[in-house]
């Protein structure tokens, strides 16, 4: 066996064993924490109201889910998709990480250097996420007026727009006939829909998909 091909495999085996055990891991403590404190003070939800609840919002997270492990897994690989799917935030932060950094990098998505950028930034990424978010407990106190400011208001409710908006200007250079056909789906949707700013975590893969089959289409016809 080539001796490059058997380093590969030993590597995905590894990131896969130590992956699925930090997923049961996290699932576990997922899980604990508020069985704990049911347990604690003695206040159990009942079986009927936990199915109801689940029928009406589950649905929809398995939906965005399976989405995301086809149109994500790609892009961040493996070891990025482990960090990422447990540690959180892959549509407004993980995600866009990874690929700024694999821009920078000069490497393509699926390939091995594309894997160990791509796995290293969102790694980075959560280590800082969670220094500040810990800096920002013990300071909220004296920060909080300011993060209620009217003044910062409008900067913190475009934060998603603006991180979006500079990565969009970055991809749509490197091919703008891809972009053409997801930019004017989107915008007749959320145009003529508004209520589909409220479910981005779903819009996002849709826009993916449709990217994918404009690709397609424009790849057929010879235009690209």
């Amino acid at each position: 066996m080539d001796e490059s091909i058997k380093e590969n495999r030993d590597y995905f085996d590894r990131i896969h064993f130590f992956g699925r055990i930090w997923m049961a891991l996290a699932l576990i403590m997922l899980l604990a924490i508020p069985a704990a404190i049911s347990a604690y003070w003695d206040a159990w939800p009942r079986f009927s109201v936990l199915v109801q609840i689940m029928i009406g919002i589950a649905p929809t997270f398995w939906t965005v889910s399976t989405i995301q492990l086809f149109t994500f897994i790609p892009v961040v690989g493996a070891g990025g998709s482990y960090l990422g799917f447990i540690t959180g935030n892959l549509i407004n932060l993980k995600v866009p990480c990874a690929i700024n950094a694999m821009n920078l990098a000069k490497v393509e998505p699926g390939t091995k250097e594309g894997e160990l950028i791509s796995t290293i930034s969102i790694a980075v990424s959560s280590l800082v996420t969670t220094l500040l978010l810990t800096v920002g407990v013990f300071l909220l106190f004296w920060i909080r007026p300011l993060l209620e400011s009217p003044v910062l208001a409008p900067a913190f409710e475009n934060i998603l727009p603006s991180l979006f908006g500079g990565m969009a200007v970055v991809m749509i250079s490197r091919n703008w006939k891809i972009a053409v056909a997801p930019i004017l789906v989107m915008a007749v949707l959320f145009i003529f829909v508004p209520g589909l700013a409220d479910a981005i975590a779903l819009m996002v893969p849709v826009g993916v998909i449709i990217s994918i089959i404009a690709a397609r289409v424009l790849y057929k016809k010879g235009w690209l």
